[in-house]
């Protein structure tokens, strides 16, 4: 399956059904899932990479566990609208992992996501050793659910 902007994606989603959310960082991927009307975004878990192939496996399972039919990886794109290093790198993820795959994978820009998930932890007085189990997995819920607002934008815009 093609990797694809999230507006372009979305004509080849089925009308229901969750959606996984993924913040690759050099590091852990953080794994977020819609409910199947994609309205909300949960967080899941923090996957401490070791290397594509079981990095990936385990994605694969948690997508077939919560039988979703689709994912949204993050998009580090920089504040002037290029791509770095990062960017490039969450691409060659995403190419590959679509090679695992049948299910549709979206791109979203993710710029400040990490930044105001970690102001939302520290204003809810979450201890640093917490905010640094769980950001990760509340990064690609932040990501998750504003690639979910923009889809249902998309649907209630005729024509869209």
């Amino acid at each position: 399956m093609a990797v694809l902007a999230l507006t372009e994606t979305a004509a080849r989603l089925p009308a229901r059904g969750a959606l996984l959310g993924l913040d690759l960082g050099t590091k852990t991927i953080g794994v977020a899932a819609s409910d199947a009307d994609r309205r909300l975004a949960m967080p899941v878990e923090t996957i401490a990479r070791v290397r594509f192939s079981l990095d990936a496996e385990r994605i694969l399972t948690l997508a077939t566990e919560r039988s979703a039919v689709g994912f949204v990886l993050g998009l580090p794109i920089n504040m002037d609208g290029t791509e770095g290093p990062r960017a490039q790198s969450t691409r060659a993820f995403a190419r590959n992992l679509a090679k695992l795959t049948i299910l549709p994978i979206a791109l979203w820009d993710e710029r400040l996501s990490t930044a105001a998930v970690e102001r939302a932890l520290i204003a809810a007085d979450t201890s640093r050793a917490k905010r640094k189990a769980v950001i990760d997995q509340h990064a690609a819920a932040y990501i998750l659910q504003g690639a979910l607002d923009r889809l249902g934008q998309a649907l209630s815009i005729p024509g869209s």
